[in-house]
């Protein structure tokens, strides 16, 4: 608690507050300063009274020992603040000083509690002198005991500004200014503790960097005296460049790189980066290549040798080669023209090869490259989506590379190999990330690819004397932009004949190495392999044959290591025994057997197919109306073949011999199987056909099958994959084939002996088709 005494003295307000124990210089520059100064010297013994800021009803008592000049010439006085007091009035006259009543506030004894924070205030007082290396704050806890008096210094040495001050001068109560003074104390505290940290961890990063610096340092004089630092390392490659078989434009990037890496620091992360960059580039196989093999009749042979069939695509690499033997004969290799323009020497080839699985085109890949004498890499693309796959990543990635074309490049030593693209049909574009199948434009035209641009590398690399092979099951999802740079070559698959002499020359034979077997000690004849193509595979290519050649070759292994006698001859008649049921049945006759059931031909990844399209119709009801109902994953085109089949039966029943009063049904058209997507224009003859037996009430003949797209006035438009439809319905039996008169010449790529096994009905329009289609009437 505090004490007060009464008392009168003169007043003079200050721009701010000030708290007991202050000594203040006061500058006599106002009239009400300097009268209240000499009033207090002539007559109040040299005391006075001060309010500051915003305080009107408290002051503080102060005695001034000293009134002068400061060296500028002003009046000033030296004022000792000695304590508070609470105004009660104040008495102004003109000309003189103005007075005030004043309750002179002097502390009382402290409190238990107020003893206890101080002893607090004093503990944390110590912590912030020691955080701060103060001097005048232990002289201060040593010196001050009265508890209020340490409260006003503390404030007084810490410089609290005119808000706080004012916080500090209102607490009358001693308990009151020691909790305030301990609030900021604890405060302050904190602040000290979070710098301190902070200023340990940057030292302690500091003191690591300088630690890590000076090691390094050491080290690269030790890797100089072993003759293993940077200089060496710019020397190194510095005599690569010199042997550097590689374009102007080329060289003169890389010494720009290395008179980087030479002045930059070590410590630097473009240091690395540009070490990795120059290192990947030499690796690049500049200036070599391999010479081709310009013997044709060699590489002939050699494609032979490897494949079976295929004349389209072999006679394309011999015309390749012959056409780079006689430019090398006549000395044309290396001639540029009078314009210009590359000499066709540089012109590389993109062959595409198109077909289902299964065919050879990934082999055949190998088999080209073998023939031509060139280094073969195989590039695969299926799920390739980011374009940065094929042009490569920008150096300033973490992790970047070159794309998948350099590093092919890098794979095969030299910079005209045969790069196989595998399976380009299945790239998709990425969205954000890019379209790869944009990226292949350059690479892939002949016109462009000379100055092909990676995006790690950032030089040019002549692409040009590169052979590009490409392969894919379908051309459907391959953009036409890309598709107009590839030259097309089809494997539609294999005939019977064709599959049977393939499984006896490559595959068994394979198989039969592999199995640890000798070729003596297994017979398999003409007749089993038919019979396994026939009953146990039903494929446009050979890769399911040669699995079910393989697990019977496994069988005949288990066999002989057990002890069977050799060699193992295998029959027809124990087929099952050797590798299970039959898989493929002739299910033509049972699913055509019935009216409104007809066959048709379609061509899809996996090759040339069969599809059966199945109707029904029922009369309307009240809750329906006629119309047509489509099932089986038909995709919009499919789906508006079947609708223009109806509508081309409804408007032409007369003409088919139908009751017009039966199209007033509800038709549903089902196309198995029902968990596979189809889609396509080519069965619109079929549906129509489909429809007309249901109607008509007649079945369509189990050994014909049609392929044809249909428009409302009947006529029977081209379709593709003529060649894959009629190997597909040879493989299942078919005996005729109904197809449009606009795709009567495609059937010069049918093979002579599939042709003598079938009849070809050529159909300008619809009534061509009603006249094969059906049984004759009874």
């Amino acid at each position: 608690m505090s004490t007060t005494t009464t008392t009168r003295l003169p007043i003079a307000h200050l721009p701010s507050a000030v708290l007991p124990g202050a000594t203040v210089t006061l500058t006599l520059s106002t009239d009400e300063l300097r009268r209240a100064v000499h009033a207090a010297t002539d007559d109040f013994g040299g005391r006075l009274l001060l309010t500051g800021g915003d305080e009107q009803g408290l002051g503080a008592v102060a005695r001034v020992p000293n009134v002068g000049n400061l060296p500028t010439g002003e009046a000033a006085a030296i004022v000792r603040v000695e304590g508070r007091a609470r105004i009660s009035a104040v008495h102004s006259e003109s000309g003189s000083a103005s007075l005030a009543d004043a309750e002179l506030l002097i502390d009382g004894p402290t409190t238990s509690s107020t003893d206890a924070a101080v002893r607090e205030l004093r503990a944390t007082l110590e912590l912030i002198a020691e955080k701060r290396n103060s001097r005048r704050l232990p002289e201060l806890l040593r010196t001050v005991q009265d508890p209020g008096a340490l409260a006003d210094a503390v404030a007084l040495w810490a410089e609290f500004a005119d808000g706080d001050r004012l916080i500090v001068l209102r607490a009358v109560d001693v308990g009151d200014r020691v909790d305030a003074i301990h609030a900021w104390a604890r405060n302050h505290l904190n602040e000290l503790q979070v710098a301190e940290t902070i200023r340990n961890d940057v030292s302690e990063g500091m003191d690591k960097q300088q630690r890590e610096y000076l090691l390094r340092q050491q080290m690269n004089a030790i890797r100089k005296e072993l003759g293993e630092g940077d200089e060496d390392v710019t020397n190194e490659y510095r005599t690569k460049l010199v042997d550097l078989d590689a374009p102007e434009s080329v060289k003169t990037a890389i010494s720009k790189e290395l008179d980087r890496f030479e002045r930059m620091s070590s410590q630097s992360p473009e240091h690395s980066w540009i070490r990795t960059w120059l290192d990947r580039i030499f690796e690049m196989p500049w200036g070599e290549r391999t010479d081709d093999n310009v013997d044709l009749v060699d590489a002939q042979a050699i494609l032979d040798a490897d494949h079976y069939g295929l004349d389209e695509v072999k006679d394309r690499i011999v015309e390749f080669l012959a056409t780079r033997k006689l430019r090398r004969d006549r000395g044309l290799d290396a001639r540029v023209d009078a314009d210009g323009e590359r000499s066709a020497r540089g012109q590389g080839s993109v062959i595409t090869l198109v077909g289902p699985p299964g065919v050879g085109k990934t082999s055949l890949g190998e088999s080209i490259a073998r023939a031509m004498g060139r280094e073969f890499v195989r590039v695969a693309l299926g799920g390739v989506r980011d374009e940065s796959e094929i042009r490569g990543h920008r150096r300033t990635y973490v992790g970047s590379q070159p794309g998948r074309i350099v590093r092919a490049l890098q794979e095969a030593k030299t910079m005209n190999p045969v790069i196989l693209l595998d399976e380009v049909d299945k790239m998709a574009a990425g969205g954000w990330s890019g379209d790869p199948t944009a990226a292949l434009l350059e690479v892939l035209d002949p016109a462009q690819n000379h100055t092909f641009r990676d995006h790690y590398l950032e030089v040019d690399l002549d692409l040009s004397e590169v052979v590009f092979i490409a392969t894919a099951n379908v051309l459907d999802t391959i953009p036409a932009p890309l598709l107009d740079r590839m030259d097309i070559v089809r494997l539609d698959g294999y005939t019977e004949a064709e599959k049977s002499f393939i499984a006896r020359r490559y595959l068994l034979p394979r198989q039969i190495e592999r199995s640890g077997l000798q070729l003596d000690e297994v017979v398999v004849d003409d007749v089993v392999i038919n019979e396994i193509i026939s009953g146990w595979t039903r494929e446009a290519g050979v890769r399911s044959l040669e699995r079910e050649l393989g697990r019977l070759v496994r069988k005949v292994t288990s066999k002989v290591a057990t002890g069977t006698d050799t060699p193992v001859n295998i029959v027809v008649d124990e087929l099952t025994d050797w590798i299970g049921r039959r898989k493929v049945d002739d299910e033509v006759t049972a699913r055509t057997n019935t009216a409104g059931v007809a066959t048709g031909l379609a061509v899809t990844g996996a090759g040339g197919d069969v599809l059966f399209i199945e109707t029904t119709a029922f009369p309307t009801g009240p809750d329906s109306e006629p119309g047509l109902t489509l099932t089986g994953q038909l995709g919009d085109v499919m789906k508006e073949s079947a609708q223009i089949a109806l509508n081309y039966v409804r408007s032409h029943a007369d003409e088919l011999g139908l009751d017009p009063d039966s199209m007033r049904q509800r038709f549903h058209v089902h196309v198995p199987a029902g968990a596979i997507p189809k889609d396509g224009p080519s069965a619109g003859i079929t549906m129509t056909t489909a429809l007309v037996s249901l109607l008509s009430g007649r079945a369509v003949k189990p050994t014909v099958g049609m392929t044809g797209e249909i428009n409302l006035q009947g006529q029977v438009l081209p379709i593709g994959g003529l060649k894959q439809k009629v190997l597909a319905a040879h493989r299942l039996g078919l005996t005729e084939i109904v197809l449009p008169k606009r795709n009567e010449k495609d059937l010069e790529d049918v093979p002579d002996n599939i042709k003598a096994d079938m009849t070809f009905h050529i159909a300008s329009t619809y009534a061509d088709v009603v006249a094969v289609a059906f049984e004759p009437a009874a």
